[in-house]
């Protein structure tokens, strides 16, 4: 069985609820990826921003990205998948809440993101078509 921890990117980094939209989009340069985890205090976390949410919700609408704190951008409810859930369970997870990226977590820790693409390129055809066409639903 091919589990999340052998699909996922590892090294992924959170962005603080107490930094900036700034902050969010320079990690997100320096790391270059679209998406990073935000992390409370307590170290968990509270949802993703992606480079979209930071466009959408903080420059359109003329905010300043210095001073809007990157914990306003997550999302309800924060979407994990466990590190030794399987690549099919992470289809489905991606399905159903209708998310394009995935913090993995092992023990309550960040340890690695999986992205559409981490898990087209693990399951069948077929599979991918399927996740590919439950996430382009708008």
């Amino acid at each position: 069985m091919t589990t999340a921890r052998d699909i996922m990117h590892v090294g992924a980094e959170c962005v603080r609820t107490d930094q900036s939209a700034a902050d969010a989009s320079r990690i997100m340069a320096e790391q270059k990826v679209g998406a990073l985890p935000i992390c409370g205090p307590d170290d968990k976390i509270k949802g993703v921003v992606t480079d979209r949410d930071v466009v959408v919700k903080v420059v359109a609408k003329g905010r300043g990205a210095g001073t809007f704190p990157a914990g306003d951008l997550n999302q309800s409810e924060a979407v994990t998948i466990g590190a030794d859930d399987s690549a099919e369970q992470a289809m489905s997870t991606m399905m159903q809440h209708q998310v394009r990226r995935l913090p993995v977590i092992d023990s309550g820790e960040l340890v690695g993101m999986i992205t559409l693409a981490d898990v087209a390129r693990s399951v069948s055809n077929p599979q991918t078509g399927q996740l590919v066409e439950a996430l382009s639903i708008d």
